[in-house]
């Protein structure tokens, strides 16, 4: 029989937080298990998506500086 557990979804900007966080790889266990059950779909591809474009924008702008 299903519970009525209510699942709190967060927000765009912590969804952010968690993929930035996740990018760089440092993320505690609970804080994760906390992320499993909140997170949209959706807002972590496009965070996903969002994090991808500045990371590859980032490097960009490096090689550029170098090499000019």
């Amino acid at each position: 029989m299903p519970t009525n557990e209510t699942k709190k979804t967060r927000s765009f900007l912590s969804t952010m937080i968690a993929v930035a966080w996740s990018f760089i790889g440092l993320r505690r266990k609970r804080d994760f298990d906390e992320d499993v059950g909140g997170l949209n779909p959706v807002y972590v591809v496009a965070g996903g998506l969002i994090g991808t474009a500045i990371f590859i924008g980032i490097l960009l702008t490096i090689v550029n500086m170098v090499t000019a």
